[in-house]
């Protein structure tokens, strides 16, 4: 009777130990690992972990950037002086309309008087070389002077006219003139505009290397002077929205402040090179506001769509993994065959991801499950 319980039990014993060793070897045969390739046997669970969708042909993804609105350069003007001096009086104030030529202020200034002074003198050495080089041409005429102190009158006549040339152009160049020497500048607008900052007081101690100076009030303009009906937009681009922005494309620019308006406006400049700091490309952009309801300094977005044609497919953003700094996707390739392709991947939107190389639309990929075929493809199999 002990001999047969004894023979039950190991007979037990070796049946259990079988059981056991079936999984391993079945876990061992339900995958098949080849370069860049997984394949998983119909029977196995592990299947059941992976979910494909088939990539969709791209709509035109829309992009959305973030920026800012400043001023647009182009009919802008910040002012600064030419001269030193001290501020007499303010003819401007901001969100007053001027026009090119209007003064904006009035300064007294001892450098502007110099030029001044340099300016009637040389009206007057230029008054009396022509004078004198009159009258040594009629004392030559009749023998009373030689030729050489008429020559030298000649040369001190174009002397003095170029200095009075050079005295009057530089007044002229600040619309100042030669008829007094009062040491007052006027300030005055280059521009058709809006004054829209203003950066003086009366009294006030100016200079021109202000820009230069180390402090924000000191590196401010007196005034600025644009058309706020322009405005650029400055935006930040990440390297994968380059591919959907062109030249001349136009988008919708929106503002949390100014809701229930949307405005429009074109890109007119896309940067060469990507900011060390941030890693984007700074996209610039002009936008209409006629109505004036938008302010330099808001922050708003811009959406865009991209062109109709662009090449590519849509596929969910789960299915697109980041493996260093490259970006790849399984595709299905048979029942329960999967390779691992790089792919070029652009902006996301609406949970897809724009593939722009790689992936055809109607291919199937793997949505769920990636990293699961990843880590099979690392493992001691698959190299």
């Amino acid at each position: 009777m002990n001999l047969f319980r004894l023979t039950l039990l190991s007979g037990l014993l070796i049946a259990a130990g079988c059981h056991r060793e079936k999984p391993a070897e079945d876990a061992a045969t339900d995958v098949k690992i080849s370069p860049g390739r997984v394949t998983i046997q119909p029977q196995s669970p592990k299947l059941a972990s992976v979910s494909v969708e088939s990539a969709e042909a791209t709509k035109g993804a829309a992009v959305r950037l973030n920026g800012r609105l400043v001023w647009d350069d182009t009919v802008t003007v910040r002012v600064f002086t030419p001269f030193a001096g001290r501020v007499i009086k303010i003819l401007a104030e901001p969100g007053q309309p001027v026009k090119k030529g209007d003064p904006l202020a009035t300064v007294a200034s001892a450098d502007y008087g110099q030029a001044q002074a340099e300016a009637r003198k040389a009206a007057g050495d230029f008054a009396l070389a022509e004078r004198t080089r009159r009258r040594v041409r009629e004392l030559l005429e009749h023998g009373a002077a030689p030729q050489k102190d008429l020559e030298a009158a000649e040369a001190d006549f174009s002397r003095t006219q170029s200095e009075l040339q050079r005295a009057s152009s530089r007044l002229a160049f600040y619309d100042g003139n030669t008829n007094t020497v009062d040491q007052v500048y006027t300030l005055r607008s280059p521009l058709d505009g809006v004054v829209v900052e203003k950066n003086l007081n009366p009294g006030q101690e100016i200079r021109p290397d202000q820009m230069l100076a180390g402090t924000d009030r000191q590196a401010a303009p007196l005034f600025t002077v644009t058309d706020p009906s322009h405005l650029w937009i400055l935006l930040d681009a990440n390297e994968s929205d380059l591919p959907l922005l062109r030249m001349g494309q136009e988008f919708v620019l929106r503002s949390r402040t100014v809701t229930g308006h949307d405005f429009t406006g074109r890109i007119e400049q896309i940067s060469d090179f990507l900011d060390p700091a941030s890693r984007t490309v700074k996209v610039r952009g002009s936008v209409d506001n006629t109505g004036r309801l938008l302010k330099a300094e808001m922050f708003v977005t811009a959406d865009m769509a991209a062109d109709g044609g662009t090449a590519g497919a849509d596929v969910s953003a789960r299915a697109v993994f980041l493996k260093g700094e490259r970006h790849f996707v399984f595709v299905e390739e048979g029942r329960g065959e999967f390779s691992r392709r790089e792919v070029k991947a652009g902006p996301e939107h609406n949970g897809k991801i724009l593939v722009l190389e790689g992936v055809q639309p109607g291919q199937r990929v793997v949505t769920d499950g990636s990293l699961l075929l990843e880590q099979l493809l690392q493992s001691p199999e698959g190299g």
